[in-house]
């Protein structure tokens, strides 16, 4: 024989709920035989949770037993919210931020000039005397190549100034016109290469890639007795077009 019990609250206007107290058992079981099953609903509707109920009833000794346990709705399921509005911005304003500072970085050694050069440089005459292979620049200010170089030059310069003099002279000073017929400068930025002794090792003039100027500059270093690049040309200002003046300090090596 089969036992049915229930409890229908018609408390809401929109149908049949369970009553407040979550729900009454409903069993249903034959004779002779404990029968148990799992129930689910929806306890008060405006609730976040769903109830269960497993209801256990046994024939032979009439006792009703009953066990309940809670699961989370979807909404906590533990899926992570979307990002708001105020994480986009921060993210956004992040990312703005990273690649400023990325594009400035890469943009840092464009601040160094050739007067900066200049001022780091060695005198001709001291670098001739004071034992070290120099490397020697002749330049001009209206150089466009000469400025584009500086750069480079400066980072080399930075990493091997304490084995190798650097010296820039100027084309456009006429205190130099022995200096550019004794190395055969026609075209600018002409680098000569010279030995401990102050002789040339060999010379590079114009745009060429930077390796080349590391080689020959880590070779004086090394103290090697030739340099890779010997005679290299590539793209630069006549020295032709230089724009002569006098002599205004007698101590400028510029």
């Amino acid at each position: 024989m089969a036992r049915l019990v229930f409890s229908l609250n018609l408390s809401s206007s929109h149908g049949f709920n369970l009553s407040p107290r979550k729900y009454q058992t409903f069993l249903l079981t034959q004779t002779g035989a404990p029968r148990s099953r799992a129930l689910r609903c929806q306890a008060n509707p405006e609730s976040s949770e769903t109830q269960e109920k497993l209801v256990v009833d046994d024939s032979s000794t009439g006792e009703i037993k009953e066990v309940e346990s809670s699961q989370a709705s979807s909404s906590s399921s533990g899926f992570p919210e979307s990002p708001n509005r105020d994480i986009n911005r921060r993210v956004a304003a992040t990312s703005v931020i990273a690649a400023l500072a990325l594009f400035l970085s890469t943009r840092l050694d464009f601040g160094i000039s050739l007067k900066d050069l200049t001022a780091a440089a060695l005198p001709y005459e001291e670098a001739l005397s004071n034992g070290k292979p120099t490397v020697v620049e002749f330049y001009a200010d209206w150089c466009e190549v000469c400025r584009e170089l500086a750069p480079d030059v400066y980072k080399i310069e930075q990493q091997y100034k304490d084995k190798v003099n650097f010296v820039m002279l100027n084309v456009d000073n006429t205190k130099w016109e022995q200096e550019l017929d004794e190395f055969g400068v026609e075209g600018i930025p002409h680098f000569a290469f010279l030995d401990r002794e102050g002789n040339e090792e060999g010379n590079v003039v114009g745009r060429l890639p930077r390796q080349y100027l590391v080689e020959n500059v880590n070779a004086l270093a090394s103290g090697k007795k030739s340099i890779p690049y010997a005679r290299a040309v590539g793209q630069y200002s006549s020295a032709e077009s230089r724009k002569v003046h006098q002599v205004t300090d007698p101590l400028s090596h510029g």
